[in-house]
């Protein structure tokens, strides 16, 4: 297994990494059995990745947040039919009444999303609110109110699956509203921590901790790359935006899968399909959602995954039950296709 491991990850990046930056990783209970360091965490000062670098993992952040409000529900603070109007103490302009916070946690709730992936002209959209919302100002949750509240829903709540951002930041706020701390702060204190993620937090990205990738994004026209400052977060949210490396990312997976962050019965929803996202017949795949991360099941061998993209961000992590294994892919260079590292991995390890 390791071999075959090994093959995949060099096969990868002699295919499809030519640009690629950061770090490959698998480990099983044993502890890693095939990694690959590749790259510069800082190009001005020639420093190297490595194996125990921290790097930004976008929507990866996702996980925490549904996490997060799967313990409040299991300490009976939130119910998941609860209406986010009534959890909230906002004017929430154009978002439906209807919307509940099970929802929110299956990207089925239709709200508007401020960073709509679906859009046609996606890019000229996001420089437009990088114009008006300088990612600088993004400090707090509520400052992400402006940006959602004046939005039309895309559809009636539960009436389908769409992915949306904005749903989980309003997710962020629900856990502010209900513990009465910052998002990042409750989320440190009831995953992270117990968690043992020594090497993860929200970090302000002007004042980073050492061995910390920066993210890079390439000019197309005259191939120079320069830092991703001006298009991420100044911290993270509850939509995206922490940091965390290899060795915690696979002590997340096995935290939840050893039930020692929900109950077993809220471990067991959390990673339930609850709504399918694509089924595709014709190879026997089906790509489902539970309440923060996405299950895939490929002909009988399943995996679930959780992933991230932005500007010089990439992240892609599953975790194979079958043989207990987790596979991460980390890049401070933008997403180069890592998900497709996960093409062959079901039949080795499912």
């Amino acid at each position: 297994m390791k071999s075959e491991i090994h093959e995949i990850f060099e096969n990868w990046l002699e295919d499809d990494g030519e640009d690629f930056a950061g770090v490959l990783s698998a480990s099983n209970s044993d502890g890693v059995i095939a990694l690959r360091t590749v790259g510069l965490r800082n190009r001005a000062e020639n420093l190297p990745c490595a194996a125990d670098t921290r790097f930004g993992i976008a929507s990866g952040t996702k996980v925490f947040t549904g996490l997060a409000v799967c313990k409040l529900i299991d300490e009976g603070k939130l119910a998941p039919d609860a209406k986010l109007w009534d959890v909230l103490p906002y004017d929430l302009g154009r978002i439906d009444k209807d919307v509940t916070i099970y929802q929110l946690l299956t990207h089925t709730s239709g709200v508007g999303d401020y960073v709509d992936e679906d859009a046609e002209d996606f890019d000229a959209l996001m420089d437009a609110l990088y114009a008006k919302y300088p990612p600088k100002n993004w400090t707090s949750m509520d400052y992400y109110l402006q940006m959602t509240m004046p939005l039309p829903p895309k559809f009636k709540p539960g009436e389908r699956w769409c992915y949306s951002n904005s749903g989980y930041v309003l997710l962020g706020l629900a856990i502010e509203a209900i513990s009465g701390m910052s998002y990042q702060q409750y989320v440190q204190d009831a995953i992270i921590t117990p968690c043992g993620m020594t090497h993860t937090g929200f970090y302000h990205i002007d004042d980073l901790p050492p061995n910390t990738a920066l993210g890079y994004m390439q000019n197309e026209e005259s191939g120079d790359w320069h830092l991703n400052t001006d298009k991420i977060p100044v911290v993270g949210g509850s939509d995206g935006g922490i940091y965390s490396n290899a060795a915690d990312i696979d002590r997340l997976w096995r935290t939840i899968f050893d039930g020692r962050i929900l109950s077993e019965r809220m471990t067991a929803e959390f990673l339930k399909q609850q709504v399918t996202v694509e089924n595709d017949e014709d190879d026997g795949t089906i790509e489902s959602y539970g309440l923060g991360i996405y299950h895939q099941n490929d002909n009988a061998k399943q995996f679930y995954f959780a992933m991230g993209v932005d500007s010089g961000v990439g992240f892609f992590t599953g975790y194979f039950p079958g043989t207990k294994t987790v596979v991460s892919a980390f890049s401070n260079t933008g997403f180069h296709g890592a998900s497709l590292l996960f093409d062959d991995l079901p039949d080795i390890l499912g």
